[in-house]
């Protein structure tokens, strides 16, 4: 991979036709140095398990094109991150274990084996994340990547949508460790802002984590859950959630009732996507990638 990445070269590494939002950011020091420039791929809300020929007749080989899709990128991202809803809700603990297995083996096939897990709530809020962690570890964690220091926060695996005392105690004391001028990326699964509450788009505590993170000048959140592409601020925080590779949802009360928006056989992309960010610098390139 190059050491910079210019925004022609991004439009290539990201698939081509993918449409770039730009944010600047304040930063300093090493982020800024080129050969700290890289790249990740944030896939979410794939739903494996998940039968509804309505709403996605390929229900069962969409999540083995995504991957396709990533492996014929022409520039190999630096990780490969999973935002949640991996798999389909059931209330059958064996069947849950199943589709967590056969996600598992399935994303296996990525030729990057660099990839980081979070669970959404499908995955999680019936057995309090108890499966998921079988098959992938710590549902919170943090890591540090040429320059910028990435959290991953789970606010699924309570049923009741909250953070908790005890892994909110465990952010502030991470964050303690990183300079006010850190650049620092927030994973989670549902918007940690209240979106849409009537619909389970926010977090309870969710404006705890947000204060917790308010100091730091360069503090950017990715995000699963709505199944759709949306940018807002909170503050100097800026939140990007991204579109679902199983089914779009309608935007925040649009509708009465929320539900999975048919599938319209004469879309290109059919609402669904990905995406990839690009670390440059000090700005933050995110490529809306739609999945054909």
């Amino acid at each position: 991979m190059p050491q910079s990445i210019d925004r022609r070269e991004f439009l290539k590494l990201a698939g081509l036709g993918g449409v770039v939002f730009a944010s600047g950011l304040a930063g300093g020091g090493v982020a800024n140095a080129a050969d700290s420039d890289f790249y990740f791929v944030q896939l979410s809300d794939t739903h494996w398990g998940f039968n509804g020929p309505a709403v996605n007749p390929d229900a069962g080989g969409t999540l083995q094109k995504a991957v396709a899709e990533v492996n014929g990128l022409s520039f190999e991202p630096d990780f490969i991150v999973f935002t949640g809803d991996l798999t389909h809700t059931t209330d059958d603990p064996k069947e849950r274990r199943r589709r967590l297995g056969e996600f598992r083996d399935i994303v296996k096939g990525l030729r990057n084996k660099n990839v980081r897990f979070m669970p959404g709530e499908h995955d999680a809020a019936l057995d309090n994340g108890q499966a998921w962690k079988e098959f992938f570890g710590p549902s919170y964690y943090s890591f540090d990547h040429k320059g910028v220091h990435f959290i991953a926060i789970d606010n699924v695996s309570d049923p009741g949508a909250s953070i908790g005392d005890t892994q909110l105690a465990w952010l502030a004391d991470d964050l303690k460790k990183q300079a006010k001028d850190s650049r620092i990326v927030v994973l989670t699964h549902r918007p940690l802002f209240d979106l849409y509450p009537q619909w389970d788009w926010a977090t309870r505590d969710g404006s705890r984590a947000v204060d917790l993170l308010m100091p730091y000048q360069n503090v950017t959140v990715f995000y699963g859950h709505i199944h759709q592409e949306l940018h807002r601020m909170t503050g100097k925080i800026a939140h990007h959630s991204a579109r679902s590779l199983m089914f779009p949802l309608p935007a925040p009360g649009s509708v009465p009732k929320k539900a999975p928006l048919p599938w319209d056989a004469s879309s290109p992309d059919h609402g669904l996507g990905w995406r990839s960010i690009a670390m440059q610098g000090a700005s933050t390139r995110i490529a809306e990638v739609p999945f054909r």
